[in-house]
Order: C-alpha cells, then sequence, then structure tokens
C-alpha cells in the first residue's frame, strides 16, 4: 500500500426520517430498511477511500441493533473505512438517533462491512491504507486484524457450508 488517508477523508454522513411505510408492527423501524441504509452509506464511504466508480459489498460482518427506532426519531448513519487489507476495505458505522421533541440521542447500531474495489474492468484493485486519528478510530484500526481473522475463518466455514448444502428445488422433495 503506497498510499495511506485518514478515516475523515472517507466519512460519510446520511441523516433521514422515519416514515411511516419504515415502521414493522411494532411501530419500530424495519431492521431491512436501516440494514439497505446502511449498505448505502457505507458504500459511499468505501468509494470515497478508494476513489473509485464501484466498490461490492464482499460482506456484512455484523450489525449490531441496539436500540429500537421510533417515528419521533431522525436516524443519523455515519461511516468511514476503518481498515483495510491489501484490496478490501472494512467500514465501520454507527447509527444515532435523535427523539425530535426530547433532542435525547442514543447509538441505535453498529455495523461492520466489508468491500472491495473495483477497475473499470471490474477487477479488484489495491486500496490506500488507513492512519487513524481520533480515540475511536484507533481502537477501530487496532482490533480490525481480529475482525479481518475473523471473516478469514468465517469464509472458510461459508465455503464449506456450501459444498455440503443443497440447491434442489424444495418443492421437487
Amino acid at each position: 500500500m503506497a498510499e495511506t488517508k485518514n478515516p475523515r477523508d472517507s466519512r460519510v454522513t446520511s441523516i433521514d426520517q422515519v416514515f411511516a411505510n419504515d415502521l414493522n408492527n411494532y411501530d419500530t423501524l424495519f431492521g431491512g430498511v436501516l440494514m439497505k441504509r446502511i449498505d448505502n452509506v457505507a458504500s459511499l464511504a468505501a468509494r470515497r477511500h478508494a476513489r473509485v466508480r464501484e466498490c461490492v459489498t464482499a460482506s456484512i460482518d455484523s450489525i449490531d441493533f441496539l436500540h429500537p427506532i421510533t417515528q419521533s426519531e431522525s436516524v443519523c448513519i455515519e461511516a468511514f473505512v476503518s481498515s483495510t487489507g491489501n484490496k478490501s476495505m472494512e467500514v465501520f458505522c454507527k447509527v444515532v438517533t435523535e427523539d425530535m421533541i426530547t433532542e435525547n440521542r442514543k447509538v441505535a447500531a453498529t455495523a461492520f462491512l466489508t468491500f472491495v474495489a473495483l477497475d473499470d474492468s471490474k477487477q479488484p484493485i489495491q486500496v490506500p491504507g488507513v492512519a487513524p486519528e481520533t480515540d475511536e478510530e484507533k481502537y477501530l484500526y487496532q482490533s480490525g486484524t481480529q475482525r479481518a481473522a475473523m471473516r478469514r475463518e468465517r469464509r472458510v466455514h461459508s465455503k464449506e457450508l456450501t459444498q455440503k448444502i443443497s440447491v434442489d428445488k424444495p418443492w421437487d422433495k
């Protein structure tokens, strides 16, 4: 990696409101709606870091839903590249809600996603490294090695699993 960038160079923030059609039967934001928003914002952070037209989601390592999100709250998703491999970028997302009446703010979710930057021929390319600055960024960067090892282990297991599971149509059984 020839070049390094600060996480602030990739930081993307998106603020949105919660609409009635985003709610489940418990009157809280559908998890899938939040997952889509997270993937979108994280993708922009990865593209900003790599400065490419296209980045693909290689994995969603985790999304931890910490507090339900209601219609009275705004949803702020902040994403930045927290660590990198040779051709992959780990993007950290935090979801902060704010009650529009009381101004109460809380971390409602956190997520780690991995992206691969592609060139114009759709081939993976090398990405810049990360030079963290803040305590939050340093913590995420230092713990990134452990998360990368867990991703590699999970990928091996997933490949083994695909050899054991059926692709038969369930209605033909």
